[in-house]
């Protein structure tokens, strides 16, 4: 059995972790450096990292901020759902990404539709952009408008399948059975695939997730050690899904520079090792209390803000940089580009987003919604 802390009247762990909201703002920035500074080669009209070599080696591993992402979302989503019905976790996943999801869509169809921009150009019809909208674009076989939605076609499939612990109700040993069942499940897929047929069938892959799953459930292990306490069984799956999760980070990045080539993408196996393992370390300091950090309007502005700038980096990067490309040095362009994302993604964050999630939102009171949960939404991710 799992080791009990003191009882103090309520669950421990279960209140808004502050110290979330500045790693979910990290690992947007670091996305958006990646982009920036290494990936966005049309955009530049050459590979950025020969216009910022001191950088690209730093900020070619910010590709690894999205499973960061990943890590915080399995840990948050868990404090969520616990003693919530499905109907209202669903709810709270619509208010949460689709109102700044859809300004992000539509400002996307204005870049390509009637701005002309060319970078990035997903080239989709009008109704691509309707299936867009939905979120399940993959589902149909659509391209994503942006190519930072890949990670929103993730988190549902996560969600679609946390629904099943909702539905049975969320207790200690449901989860853990949980987490060793569909770890169970993405380690062959993963690590046999290239040798079983069925391991590579794709409905398998898109249902068990194994390039994704451990750093889901590397969270919700972590999310059970910061409500509980420590026990050995929530540790043993920590660190299986740090072996899934290194894996599956070095085959994705690997891909990355086969594809790009050493000097566009100059990313080492060690460093790929090294973020993953510092991105579990930090997790775990976060499970364990070692970083905790008193709740501020700064850091909670930094937490709101992050989500409008995953989703609105690639489109001012596209408006922005070519036009400047050539007027001024590099250096200077990408700094504007940083500080102009930075300020609208809090524009859409205070002035949109913020308004229409609490409109959204259903009034509860505390005896029917307990305080944390609602607390635990502001902070999931991406």
């Amino acid at each position: 059995m799992h080791k009990r802390r003191k009882s103090t009247g309520r669950p421990q762990g279960t209140g808004r972790l502050a110290e979330l909201d500045l790693l979910r703002f990290i690992a947007a920035m670091a996305v958006l450096a990646f982009h920036f500074f290494v990936a966005f080669a049309s955009v530049w009209g050459e590979r950025p990292a020969t216009l910022f070599p001191w950088l690209a080696p730093v900020a070619g591993l910010g590709i690894l901020g999205v499973e960061l992402f990943f890590v915080i979302s399995g840990f948050v989503i868990l404090m969520t759902i616990w003693g919530r019905g499905l109907g209202a976790f669903a709810w709270s996943r619509f208010v949460r990404l689709y109102p700044a999801y859809w300004m992000s869509l539509a400002a996307v169809a204005v870049v390509y539709g009637v701005l002309a921009a060319k970078p990035l150009d997903p080239k989709l019809s009008a109704g691509e952009y309707a299936i867009n909208a939905t979120m399940f674009q993959r589902l149909f076989g659509v391209q994503d408008a942006s190519g930072v939605y890949w990670s929103l076609w993730a988190e549902l499939r996560f969600y679609l399948l946390i629904s099943i612990l909702v539905i049975a109700g969320v207790t200690y040993g449901r989860v853990l059975a949980f987490m060793g069942v569909w770890l169970a499940a993405a380690l062959p897929v993963h690590f046999l695939g290239d040798h079983v047929a069925f391991f590579r069938h794709e409905a398998v892959a898109q249902i068990v997730m194994p390039g994704y799953a451990g750093y889901f459930i590397a969270g919700m292990a972590l999310y059970l050690i910061h409500r509980f306490g420590s026990a050995w069984l929530p540790w043993l799956l920590f660190a299986a899904s740090w072996v899934l999760s290194v894996d599956s980070a070095l085959v994705r990045v690997a891909k990355r520079v086969t594809a790009a080539g050493t000097k566009a993408m100059p990313v080492t196996n060690f460093g790929v090792v090294f973020t993953i393992t510092l991105i579990f370390a930090v997790m775990a300091m976060v499970a364990l209390g070692y970083l905790r950090m008193p709740s501020s309007p700064t850091l909670t502005a930094l937490g709101g803000t992050t989500y409008p700038l995953y989703l609105f980096h690639s489109v001012v990067a596209v408006a922005l940089i070519p036009p400047l490309v050539g007027t001024m040095p590099a250096w200077i362009i990408g700094l504007i580009a940083t500080l102009v994302t930075l300020v609208l993604s809090y524009l859409v964050y205070s002035c949109a987003e913020r308004p229409l999630q609490r409109l959204l939102r259903p009034r509860r009171s505390p005896q029917s919604t307990p305080m944390p949960a609602v607390q635990a939404e502001k902070a999931s991710v991406p």
